[in-house]
């Protein structure tokens, strides 16, 4: 098996992979899309709401509502990337992160992770500041609404749901 670099982004490179079947032998090629590890977060006030994002996504062409997230930084654990994604892209801090599940963004084509987490005692602690490609708005959610915006479709985001699900899964705070 070969590796070859071909290409290199702001966040993601592209890798060629010389790869043989194990039942035939047969030679064929691969292309792995490379990446840090991602992480998201559902922050959650003390009144009972979500802290979420409205961004424009450009590869959908859309708007979306999601869960703040983004890329582990180098020397960050992806707990400390999601306070401060949590922080850059709504302005809220919180007082409590904890880990609520992990995935294969899509182990086909990636070979990184997805890290998600719960955070909660969200409180405004100040400005968002969003990188030069970023607009975000936040958009305080009621739980109790989260599941309706999921099943209306506003909430679309696989990433996202997949952390709902954890947070489902484990209970609310």
């Amino acid at each position: 098996m070969h590796e070859r670099h071909l290409a290199s982004y702001r966040v993601f490179g592209v890798t060629e992979l010389g790869c043989t079947r194990v039942d035939t032998g047969q030679a064929h090629t691969f292309y792995r899309i490379e990446s840090v590890d991602w992480v998201n977060v559902i922050p959650v006030t003390d009144d009972g709401h979500v802290v979420m994002v409205r961004q424009f996504r450009h590869g959908a062409q859309k708007e979306t509502l999601e869960v703040p997230g983004g890329l582990v930084d180098p020397g960050e654990t992806p707990a400390e990337s999601a306070a401060r994604e949590l922080l850059e892209e709504t302005g809220y801090r919180a007082t409590s992160v904890v880990p609520i599940g992990t995935v294969s963004p899509n182990p086909a084509l990636f070979a990184n992770r997805l890290h998600s987490f719960l955070a909660t005692g969200c409180v405004l602690a100040g400005d968002i500041v969003n990188d030069h490609a970023e607009e975000t708005q936040v958009e305080l959610v009621p739980v109790a609404d989260i599941d309706a915006r999921i099943v209306s479709g506003e909430v679309d985001h696989a990433l996202v749901l997949c952390a709902f699900q954890f947070w489902r899964l484990r209970g609310t705070p």
